[in-house]
């Protein structure tokens, strides 16, 4: 009894690692650039079909690598087409922008691959259970998690232990300062964009075989990604972080307590919570936005 519910808590933190990889890209954007990016979540479906589309050709492993970085591609199109029109006018804007990007990236895949449901097997080598004592979990579970832990460490590195990254912080605190000093931001802004929507397409390739592709699959999992920004608080890194682990948490005892159904309101109630204490999130600060 004791196995079944720490698996279920598991699978809660399970859940709060995919949404930690597309809300860190959300958070990072709009912190930056000030683009509320709700196609964020059409990327991550992106990632899964091109998982399905590109796998047979390079095995899972060789997919892992490059999905990622053909949908950071994508991204770094993107932002040089469309998002770089609208950092100097209200959000909102973005906002519709961005809606209307997803729309069309979902009825692409629609009419490209059909509406139905499709599945994408795991790879033998991460099929079967890891026994830890009583204990039994999925093994290709626990290597989402590592790659997904590994995904975000390795962020962090690139934002704290680089001069890109310190250049980019600097931008998302006081970005006039940084422009007083001659450095231009805007491709940092392309960079930013291209890693963060290729945490999305990550995501996509990792969750494709535990979950049904198909081409609505962004639109269900954007606002709970949302959600996690707003718990963690925009422009923290750490913030994101926690509030994943929380939403993560609180789903995964939710469900094995056996109120699964109450799961999804527990993660929204949770952030009326926090915002009502907090209203700028966790560890949330003041973001200037960029200009």
């Amino acid at each position: 009894m004791l196995g079944l519910f720490i698996a279920q808590v598991l699978n809660g933190l399970l859940d709060g690692t995919y949404y930690l990889l597309i809300a860190l890209g959300l958070s990072l954007i709009f912190s930056l650039g000030g683009i509320i990016n709700l196609a964020h979540g059409a990327f991550f479906a992106i990632g899964a079909y091109l998982a399905i589309l590109i796998t047979p050709h390079v095995g899972f492993f060789g997919a892992l690598v490059l999905v990622p970085l053909i949908v950071a591609g994508m991204g770094m199109v993107t932002e040089r087409t469309l998002f770089t029109r609208f950092y100097r006018i209200d959000p909102l804007y973005s906002l519709l922008l961005t809606f209307g990007l997803a729309m069309v990236i979902e009825q692409g895949l629609r009419w490209i691959f059909g509406a139905s449901p499709q599945n994408f097997n795991m790879p033998d080598i991460l099929r079967g259970q890891v026994f830890f004592g009583d204990f039994i979990y999925s093994r290709y579970r626990l290597f989402l998690i590592a790659v997904a832990i590994a995904a975000v460490a390795g962020l962090w590195v690139l934002l704290n232990r680089t001069s890109f990254g310190r250049i980019v912080r600097a931008g998302v605190q006081n970005p006039e300062i940084v422009g007083s000093l001659g450095i231009s931001l805007r491709p940092y802004l392309s960079i930013i964009a291209g890693i963060a929507i290729g945490l999305a397409g990550l995501a996509g390739v990792l969750l494709a075989p535990i979950y049904t592709v198909h081409p609505a699959m962004g639109a269900e999992i954007i606002t709970l990604a949302f959600v996690v920004v707003v718990i963690g608080g925009l422009g923290s890194f750490w913030g994101v972080i926690l509030a994943a682990i929380l939403v993560g948490l609180t789903k995964g005892v939710f469900v094995a307590v056996g109120l699964s159904s109450w799961s999804t309101a527990a993660i929204y109630l949770l952030m009326f919570v926090v915002l009502l204490v907090r209203p700028r999130g966790l560890l949330g600060e003041r973001i200037l936005r960029f200009e």
